[in-house]
């Protein structure tokens, strides 16, 4: 058995490097910029009124001053900046040079086309030009794009982007006692979800996804199904052995020419996982297991992903105080689903009783996967732990 660090290391060897797709801004949402986007603008492109109220100039001041214009967002005045003058401006309005202040509406007095200043008014609630941007900034390569940065490029005048090209996983899972949700389950059969949860780790880590279809309990269908999957960059199976772990996962992909980099971890839950690379894609071989799928997918498969679109293939461990007495712990590094929550110290994990790896419900209520290396003496209640947090994460 090799270590967690040592697993993922060299599954993350299996990644080819990051290749480049140019798509709309409108479709960037979620997808990871491979090259800088550097803009075409200035933001603003002029000096902005930030409110409602009249341009003046702060020598003037208090006045009174004669209104001799107004000017509205997208509009232009172009008259003459004079001694004693001011013009009512809108926010978002250029401000004419000669102008340097904005002064509120409700600043101000006005009777006619004169206003009077009051004392203390505040200002100048002018937006520079370029106070946001500058022509030939840039947005960096290395991120996942969300909301504010689709604004930010549009922004930048910028309809189009370069973003990493997203994986394609095909999701494997195997067993004749699996049949599809939906279906009766006949006398020994249980419903397949494996593949589901798998699928969804890898879609929220960037990949696009196709379940195949269930494998049966022989080398052939096993071998078909991952022939078929064979163009994906990632192949995933979950199961698939009647006698051993992976002993049928691997035959099938031994006939098929794997690469293998490593089988077995000394990790908790998910010591049976496989790694290797099948022609043109990764493979990764999971236990059959509901949580030990769910966790190797999230320590191997997410990081791979991850790594695919040119962001860090590493696990995100935080601080967090441990709610409960552990004993010692094992020769394995153990992850243990625990609950999270807020305290006076920082984040509270505290880890459930039950830590059976067929207990799809806990996995599901867990905040946090508890961190345990090898051989971890026992730990007392209070004492600074690390941990990786499950919600929010991707």
């Amino acid at each position: 058995m090799i270590t967690v660090d040592e697993a993922l290391a060299r599954v993350l060897a299996l990644a080819p490097k990051p290749e480049g797709e140019e798509i709309s801004i409108a479709d960037a949402l979620g997808r990871v910029l491979l090259k800088p986007a550097v803009s075409r603008m200035t933001q603003p492109p002029f000096d902005a009124s930030a409110m409602d109220g009249y341009a003046v100039r702060s020598a003037d001041l208090p006045g009174p001053l004669q209104v001799v214009g107004e000017v509205a967002a997208g509009g232009v005045w172009t008259g003459s900046v004079l001694p004693g003058t001011a013009l009512r401006i809108f926010t978002g309005a250029p401000v004419p040079p000669g102008f340097d202040r904005v002064v509120m509406q409700e600043h101000a007095t006005r009777d006619g086309d004169l206003i009077t200043v009051a004392a203390g008014a505040t200002g100048p609630h002018i937006r520079l030009r370029g106070n946001d941007f500058s022509e030939s900034d840039s947005l960096p390569a290395g991120r996942r794009l969300g909301a504010a940065d689709l604004g930010l490029l549009a922004a930048m005048n910028l309809p189009r982007i370069t973003v990493a090209r997203a994986p394609t996983v095909a999701v494997i899972a195997g067993g004749d006692e699996l049949v599809t949700p939906g279906t009766p389950p006949a006398a020994g059969q249980i419903i397949s979800s494996n593949d589901l949860v798998v699928a969804a780790l890898a879609q929220q880590a960037g990949a696009e996804v196709r379940i195949m279809p269930l494998a049966r309990d022989t080398q052939e269908s096993l071998t078909a199904i991952l022939t078929d999957a064979a163009d994906a960059d990632v192949i995933v199976t979950i199961g698939g052995a009647s006698v051993g772990d992976h002993d049928l996962v691997g035959r099938a992909a031994t006939g098929l020419g794997i690469e293998q980099a490593f089988y077995k971890v000394a990790m908790r839950p998910g010591k049976p996982l496989l790694a290797g690379r099948l022609g043109g894609a990764a493979m990764l071989g999971l236990p059959g297991n509901p949580v030990s799928a769910t966790v190797c997918a999230i320590l191997f498969l997410q990081p791979l992903i991850r790594h695919m679109q040119g962001l860090p293939g590493v696990h995100r461990l935080r601080h967090g105080v441990l709610g409960r007495d552990l004993p010692a712990e094992g020769n394995r590094q153990h992850y243990l689903r625990a609950s999270l929550e807020d305290g006076p110290d920082g984040s509270v994990v505290t880890p459930f009783p039950d830590q059976d790896s067929a207990r799809l419900k806990l996995m599901a209520e867990a905040g946090a996967l508890l961190v345990r290396p090898a051989g971890d003496s026992a730990r007392r209640a209070g004492e600074r732990v690390m941990f990786l947090p499950l919600r929010g994460a991707d």
